[in-house]
């Protein structure tokens, strides 16, 4: 198996929203829903407090299993 390099394991692309007629507020929310759909916020959340390799095994089992539900859920629209 071939190892990645760091620029082919992160793919880093910048957000980026207009700010348009409808104003600043407006897309201060559609930047908060793209973080959000993006996964950024919860990555944030994540890496803010030290968490044991257990506990983090525990996280990483009942966020595949909530991917799941949501895969089958949208599967059976």
């Amino acid at each position: 198996m071939p190892r990645e390099t760091p620029s082919e394991a992160i793919q880093c692309r910048p957000l980026e929203v207009l700010v348009g007629d409808r104003g600043i507020e407006r897309a201060i929310k559609h930047l908060k829903r793209k973080m959000a759909s993006e996964g950024i916020l919860r990555e944030l959340k994540r890496r803010r407090h030290y968490m044991k390799p257990s506990v983090k095994r525990r996280k990483k089992e009942s966020e595949a299993a909530r991917r799941r539900r949501k895969r089958q859920r949208m599967d059976q629209m």
